[in-house]
């Protein structure tokens, strides 16, 4: 981790507060980046300078690439053009990831949460919520659930990403729910086919803190998936994250 870059990006992010004061930075190297995390994800739209974006997505594609970098070719299919890959998505190298968003669809807002929004916002860069927040004051209204809209992948492995705003099942799955999850795979799909994008990441969308049960949520995406390929030439990986899910797909897939 090149820590010279993050303390300049943790400078600046700190110099941009209007309650900023005196402060002492650590020298652990996973401090300093818990800090430089929580500063991204609290910071308001807007794009920095120059130089800032450019150390940023310097630092960034480095850090991931310490991580380790997945790429599509690397994986075996589960069956014709569809794969299982658990994983963490940001290290993905593929055409597109789907961001499972809230309505606002610029990120979240929590410090170092442990969602998937949280950290594709974090590993894509700060050019990313600012693209999403446009997104939004064009449209003059927040994503509606089951669509979906494309921006860049900014500073992730991944070309773009594909934002989708799932169910939220806070009471007892019903008709309604599955439509709309449904439509979030669709939209997805189809708005990959209209941009060229070949090849697409899906994560357990609503499958979180959103509420909606497991199983149901990986028979629609298999399911919905499935039907869309007999039409189209795109290849779809399954990305999960806990080994509950990956063995849920795993007997629905082959």
């Amino acid at each position: 981790m090149d820590t010279q870059k993050l303390r300049f990006l943790i400078e600046r992010l700190i110099g941009e507060r209007p309650e900023k004061s005196a402060y002492h930075l650590p020298d652990d190297p996973a401090e300093l980046f818990r800090i430089y995390r929580g500063l991204v994800n609290i910071r308001p739209a807007g794009l920095p300078d120059a130089a800032y974006l450019e150390t940023e997505e310097a630092f960034l594609r480095e850090y991931t690439a310490e991580k380790g970098i997945t790429a599509l070719s690397d994986l075996s299919p589960a069956e014709d053009g569809i794969y299982l890959w658990r994983g963490d998505i940001t290290t993905l190298a593929c055409d597109a990831i789907v961001n499972a968003a809230n309505s606002g669809l610029t990120g979240c807002w929590h410090p170092c949460h442990g969602c998937i929004d949280n950290a594709i916002h974090t590993f894509a860069g700060v050019r990313l919520r600012y693209v999403c927040d446009q997104i939004i004051k064009a449209q003059g209204h927040e994503e509606p659930t089951g669509n979906a809209k494309l921006t860049d992948g900014f500073a992730l492995p991944c070309k773009y990403i594909l934002h989708t705003v799932g169910p939220i099942v806070d009471r007892a799955l019903n008709a309604v729910h599955k439509r709309l999850l449904e439509s979030c795979y669709q939209s997805c799909l189809r708005l990959a086919s209209e941009n060229g994008i070949r090849s697409i990441a899906f994560c357990c969308i609503s499958t979180g803190v959103f509420g909606f049960p497991q199983q149901e949520a990986a028979e629609i995406a298999v399911r919905t998936v499935r039907e869309y390929r007999k039409a189209h030439d795109i290849e779809v990986i399954f990305n999960v994250f806990k080994e509950e899910d990956e063995l849920i797909y795993r007997r629905l897939l082959g």
